[in-house]
């Protein structure tokens, strides 16, 4: 183990050294691009000549201060905002020299006398090849070869800038102590110095490259170089960045090789090292097709050793695994169908992947605390006569008990409502009986629910549960009185089910009984219906005040509605799926005094809704409050605005006829009110109707639910069985609004580079990342967010809360600080909390966050170029203490 130390040390202070030499940056380097220039003149002098090139083109110039000529008149000067188009070539000066017989033009700029400043510096553009700026240029129009000298353009995020630059007769470029910088300034901060080298179309060779940071040479750099340039994705190693674990030791991270296989497909293969013996590998595939589709593949898997070298845990490693696959299919490939995918597997348990991995080295708290995952494959086919077809295959995985729900696979199929009695075209006022609608739906269901260390055991099939359902809905609406919303209808459901349960009980003395539950393969079905009405209408309340006053009125809307819905008892034996339960003395089971009973569909794929008799009265009533308010910021003192002070605030319940006992439900409310315009307050909660009274046990303090209304026992108001309430609120919006403004562009740009939606996703969620996304225009901000639950089954009341909040700060206009965290009121402390601290340094970023406290306590500190392509050019530090012993 100790060689295996020795060597990923020393690879990390080589790494630490020598990771800003990574020459990618000079990939694509070009001498001229597009700078956008404005060459608009006041022509004072305009001549037309002609040269002596075998190829007959039109040279024109001018000048704004004057031109002169040679006494042969074969030289032209031109002084002043001059310009010359020859062809393709287009250049502008202060100063331009134009000799007619050698056929070359030279350019330079001016030194002010009074400030000392070059000026007027050639700004010149060779056909499609784009502009640049030079200190001086020599060009010869006959053989098209130029010298430029202290060249300066831009090329995908980087600058070219300094020495000299020849062009040749076949287009290849010789460059000599030219610098190469992400730092858009004349002057760079840093660079990387090409002392020479030639450029072609596919390559680019040079000699010694080495880095000048603030204009003092370093011995980082190679002693030649070779690149290729090719015009698109290239293969490549990714370098590793080193750092140390507080018990897996020192480690080289996410290092390992891109593979760019065509324009249509790349892979990336990364993997991690500890000097205890732990490891981690993972595969990233991209794939797209243009207007077709594009998704990824990722695909990991990780061994990590704990504790001390000899013991149980070091000896037997951890293994785990990922998989997430995500796929989407572009809306106009194929109108009408669509297939999509996102799929996402790991490895469960108690040490599952991401609390081994710590989220796969993010250290993001969110995804480390992640308790279930879900996956689906789907198809989807739409007819143009509106009817739907689906077919998924999904699964839900609870990774803390190793539960997995597998749909293998499902599939729906729909017919829209249509009126059968009514002809395709109505005449006059529809009959009544032309109003009847009729839809259908199909649903079929293949369903595995296990835990994965059973899935694939000899028996897995087994439990397998296939089943259909149908419905069949009918339905007619009108209106009655003018004002009053009627509807009608009634809904048909059947089940079929190729697995069912048959129990044998076994009653005991002490009355108490225990079953054990067969499942045999057969077909069984069942069917099951309802009749509703409904009647809803809307009524309007309004309180006009003063005019000229702050509140002008006030309009509350209420929206009652009624229902009756019946359906049969399905639980009595014969009339549906139901048994009797008998025991082993074929005597019916009584429980409370009602006989027991079961289904045979429990469980199943399609256990259907068969319930007990039901004739019930729904009812409900929502409310709408809103004010009328001068507003402030009407200049003319006229106009208003509306406050929204109750939104839907609604009441719910119902009362069954036919129930045995407790015939009234609980009074169910939701709601929010509009404080301020940007406060506003989310609530919910539910009202029991029924009294407490204390249990006849002797000794007992428990208190038990009756069958009796509180007013019959005295009490005035409903008992609250539970209420909850939630608010954020952010003292800065304005920060929100930039950052969301961000977001927005950030993902804009992403799609038109071609990347998939999960690539755009992903990189939204980098720019939520404090990391990713620092406005060092928004001097201060502080937001927050709060919920509120509280619950009481007349015995035990609970209470729980919840409180995040997160800000940042600008020290000074470059110095910018971050936090985030949240307060634990159960166990009276601040949960997990993550400091983060940034400088602006123009053309790199320095950051250095900080976990202080916690199962995750760690820190890092980076130091990376701005730039996107050199964003390998960096230094990164990262001290984790992850440990396992939690």
């Amino acid at each position: 183990m100790k060689p295996l130390k020795s060597s990923i040390l020393l690879i990390s202070v080589i790494l630490l050294t020598h990771v800003v030499g990574k020459a990618n940056a000079f990939s694509h380097f070009s001498l001229q691009q597009i700078i956008r220039q404005d060459t608009t003149k006041n022509d004072t002098v305009k001549k037309t000549g002609k040269n002596n090139s075998s190829i007959d083109q039109k040279v024109e110039y001018k000048a704004e201060d004057s031109v002169k000529m040679s006494a042969d008149k074969s030289i032209v000067y031109l002084y002043g905002n001059a310009r010359v188009v020859y062809g393709d070539f287009e250049l502008d000066a202060a100063y331009i020299k134009y000799d007619q017989k050698q056929n070359s033009i030279f350019a330079r700029g001016i030194k002010d006398s009074k400030t000392g400043r070059y000026t007027g510096k050639p700004i010149f553009k060779s056909g499609a090849e784009g502009t640049a700026i030079a200190d001086s240029i020599f060009y010869n129009s006959e053989t098209t070869r130029a010298k430029v000298y202290g060249v300066f353009s831009e090329q995908e995020g980087g600058f070219f800038s300094g020495g000299q630059s020849k062009k040749q007769i076949d287009d290849e470029l010789h460059v000599k102590n030219v610098m190469y910088s992400t730092c858009n300034l004349p002057h760079p901060h840093f660079g990387l110095m090409i002392s020479k080298g030639v450029v072609t179309e596919k390559q680019i060779i040079t000699g010694p490259v080495y880095m000048i940071i603030e204009d003092v040479p370093t011995f980082l750099g190679l002693p030649f170089a070779f690149f290729p340039k090719p015009n698109k994705r290239t293969s490549g190693v990714i370098l590793p960045t080193p750092g140390e674990d507080a018990t897996r030791g020192f480690f080289l991270q996410n290092g390992g090789y891109y593979l760019g296989l065509n324009d249509y497909w790349d892979a990336k293969l990364i993997g991690s090292i500890y000097t205890n013996g732990s490891y981690e590998t993972s595969l990233l595939s991209n794939y797209t097709k243009r207007y077709k589709f594009n998704g990824n593949i990722n695909l990991a898997y990780a061994s990590f050793k704990d504790g001390l070298e000899g013991t149980d845990a070091f000896n037997n490693p951890t293994k785990n695994f990922s998989i997430n696959w995500s796929h989407s299919q572009n809306a106009n490939a194929n109108p009408g169908t669509t297939f999509s995918a996102s799929v996402r597997l790991v490895s469960t348990g108690r040490k599952g992947y991401y609390r081994n991995t710590a989220a796969g080295t993010t250290y993001d708290i969110n995804t480390i605390a992640t308790n279930s995952t879900s996956s689906s494959v789907s198809y989807a086919k739409a007819y143009s006569n509106g009817m739907n077809f689906s077919l998924a295959a999904s699964s839900d995985q609870t990774l803390s008990t190793r539960a997995i729900s597998l749909r293998l696979p499902e599939m729906t199929f729909n017919v829209p409502t249509f009126n059968p009695f009514s002809p395709k075209n109505v005449v006059g006022e529809q009959k009544w009986y032309q109003k009847i609608t009729v839809g259908y739906s199909l649903q079929g269901t293949n369903r595995i629910d296990t835990f994965d260390s059973l899935l694939f055991q000899n028996d897995g099939l087994k439990r397998l549960r296939s089943g259909f359902s149908h419905s069949i809905p009918v339905n007619m609406s009108f209106t009655a009185l003018k004002y009053l919303n009627f509807s009608l209808g009634g809904t048909y459901n059947e089940v079929w089910n190729f697995q069912n349960v048959s129990r044998r009980y076994t009653s005991y003395a002490d009355n108490t009984y225990s079953f054990r539950e067969d499942t045999t393969s057969s077909f069984k079905r069942a069917g099951s219906y309802s009749l509703s009405t409904s009647m809803s209408t809307k009524i309007y309340g309004r309180r006009d005040f003063n005019p000229a006053g702050k509140i002008q009125a006030l309009r509350h809307v209420m929206t009652p509605n009624v229902s009756f819905s019946y359906s049969p008892d399905f639980t009595k034996a014969g009339a549906g799926p139901y048994k009797p339960a008998k025991d082993q003395n074929e005597q019916q089971i009584y429980v409370g005094g009602q006989p027991l009973k079961y289904s045979i569909f429990d469980g199943m794929a399609q256990p259907g809704s068969f319930g007990g008799p039901n004739a019930s009265i729904g009812f409900g009533l929502d409310n709408t409050v809103e004010l009328k308010v001068r507003n402030k910021n009407d200049t003319t003192g006229t106009g208003s605005k509306k406050i929204p002070i109750i939104q839907g605030l609604s009441f719910s319940g119902s009362y069954n006829f036919l129930a045995t006992s407790y015939k009234l439900s609980t009074i169910g409310f939701s709601g929010r009110s509009q404080f301020t315009d940007k406060l506003g307050i989310n609530y919910n909660g539910t009202l029991d109707p029924y009294s407490l009274e204390a249990d006849s046990i002797p000794g007992s303090t428990r208190r038990i639910r009756q069958d009796r209304y509180f007013w019959q026992s005295g009490k005035f108001l409903p008992r609250l069985a539970n209420f909850g309430f939630s608010f954020d609120y952010s003292l800065n919006p304005e920060a929100l609004k930039r950052k969301n403004e961000a977001n927005d562009k950030l993902g804009a740009a992403a799609n038109k580079k071609g990347l998939t939606d999960i690539q755009s996703e992903q990189l939204a969620a980098i720019s939520r990342d404090p990391n990713a996304f620092v406005d060092f225009n928004i001097p201060w901000n502080f937001s927050f967010s709060y919920s509120f639950q509280y619950s009481n089954d007349g015995n035990v009341n609970t209470v729980s809360n919840t409180l995040n909040f997160n800000g940042d700060v600008n020290l000074t206009p470059k110095w910018k600080v971050t936090f985030n965290s949240g307060y634990d009121f159960k166990n009276n402390g601040l949960t997990p909390m993550n400091l983060a601290i940034y400088r602006d340094l123009h053309c790199w970023d320095m950051s250095v966050n900080w976990v202080p406290y916690g199962a995750y306590k760690s820190y890092s500190v980076t130091i990376k170029v701005k730039a996107s392509i050199l964003q390998d050019l960096k230094l990164s530090k990262r001290q984790g203490f992850y440990n396992t012993y939690r």
